[in-house]
């Protein structure tokens, strides 16, 4: 049973499939998967390629059915390991060469298995670095949704060649915490963390077969926590770092999954409401998130002055913010950094991340779209706040 200590912040969920013989309606529309070492490689040296076709013809059927889908692989460093014929080694420089070595390997296999369902794919390799940066996360949130927009399934993994920190081991936590990074950056509806373990458990279920499961957790907590193990077989990511990744992710308005990544259909049974392995439910809505993260989290470095058309635009139809709308330009700042949307009797109706500084926008008010690049010699897209990077105030 369940300590009762814990008890307080747990309880059980069950769902069942009324709907049987039909395809049931997604519940989640925006999905980011994490699929780990232990699952793409069943346990063994190298990856397992059924386990793949089925994770990839769950992912085409979602697809199909209007689901957008981002998928955050692990593997790597497995692949390459295996191709080399290499035994495992610790050393930093070692582990890059088996990344180096098995990204294109990884790739390739994505690239066939999805090729079979239509469907196109685009490498993204990032690092907790990039998304620390305020125009490399602005970069990396508009290539992304682009990706979406278009019907492209994104395979996202660490960059490991460069990336030293993200190797070292489980104390920064790979791919986990990565999958949260990204499911904040898209905003999306489920983060789906696809292990080797059925979800967490009151004790560890290989070492304690009586240990439950546990379906349900609305906060996570230091008890919570305790509960998670160390880090197992070719992965680096243990259940402790599964846990970090749901706390970051429900905290930006994400539901979250910890589930088998080995069962029948984990993922479409998932994006179809179905309560499979550990839930741990959005902590916060997800616009009030948002709001938060942009007048706290980032300083505002300036204001943009708009006049009165642009602030109905923005106010009642959730518009992008163009040049042409822009009257003024109050303080200095950079590309992607944020600033504050202000209307021409100085209220402030919007905080969001620019595409401009503040000197192009100078340059650029009161302007058509179609101008910038003529006066500027560049453009960065034809709007200066772009509406998924904006929230209204």
């Amino acid at each position: 049973m369940i300590h009762a200590a814990i008890a307080g912040t747990i309880r059980g969920e069950t769902m069942s499939n009324k709907n049987e013989g039909q395809t049931p309606a997604l519940k989640y529309k925006r999905i980011v998967a994490k699929i780990g070492t232990n699952v793409l490689t069943a346990g063994t040296d190298r990856l397992n390629m059924e386990l793949m076709a089925d994770f990839a013809a769950q992912v085409a059927a979602l697809h199909k059915q209007g689901a957008e889908l981002i998928v955050v692989t692990s593997g790597a460093i497995a692949t390459g390991r295996h191709r080399l014929g290499l035994k495992e080694r610790k050393d930093i420089p070692f582990r890059q060469v088996l990344a180096a070595v098995g990204q294109s390997d990884l790739m390739q296999a994505y690239q066939q298995l999805f090729a079979r369902h239509d469907i196109t794919i685009a490498q993204t390799l990032l690092t907790r670095r990039d998304l620390a940066d305020r125009v490399g996360y602005l970069n990396a949130r508009n290539t992304l949704l682009a990706m979406l927009e278009l019907g492209i399934v994104p395979i996202v993994n660490e960059n490991d060649v460069v990336a030293v920190d993200e190797i070292e081991g489980p104390k920064i936590g790979d791919n986990d915490n990565l999958s949260a990074f990204v499911a904040n950056l898209v905003d999306a509806d489920l983060l789906a963390i696809l292990t080797d373990i059925g979800g967490l458990f009151s004790a560890d279920p290989r070492v304690e077969p009586a240990a439950e499961l546990i379906q349900r957790v609305e906060k996570i907590d230091e008890q919570i926590e305790a509960l998670a193990g160390g880090t197992t077989g070719h992965g680096v990511g243990g259940m402790a770092t599964k846990i970090q990744a749901a706390r970051l992710a429900t905290g930006g308005g994400t539901d979250v999954f910890i589930a088998s990544g080995r069962e029948a259909d984990t993922l479409k049974r998932l994006a179809h409401g179905e309560a499979l392995g550990t839930h741990f439910p959005a902590a916060v809505d997800r616009m009030e998130s948002r709001k938060r993260w942009m007048l706290a989290a980032l300083s505002v470095k300036g204001d943009i002055v708009v006049d009165d058309g642009a602030s109905k635009v923005l106010r009642e139809k959730e518009a992008s913010l163009l040049a042409a709308g822009i009257q003024k330009v109050e303080g200095a700042f950079s590309r992607g950094d944020t600033v504050a949307i202000v209307d021409s009797r100085g209220k402030r109706i919007a905080c969001g991340i620019t595409n401009y500084s503040s000197d192009e926008i100078e340059r650029i008010r009161g302007i058509h779209s179609d101008k910038i690049e003529e006066v500027l010699g560049h453009h960065y897209g034809s709007e200066v706040l772009h509406r998924n990077n904006m929230v209204l105030l």
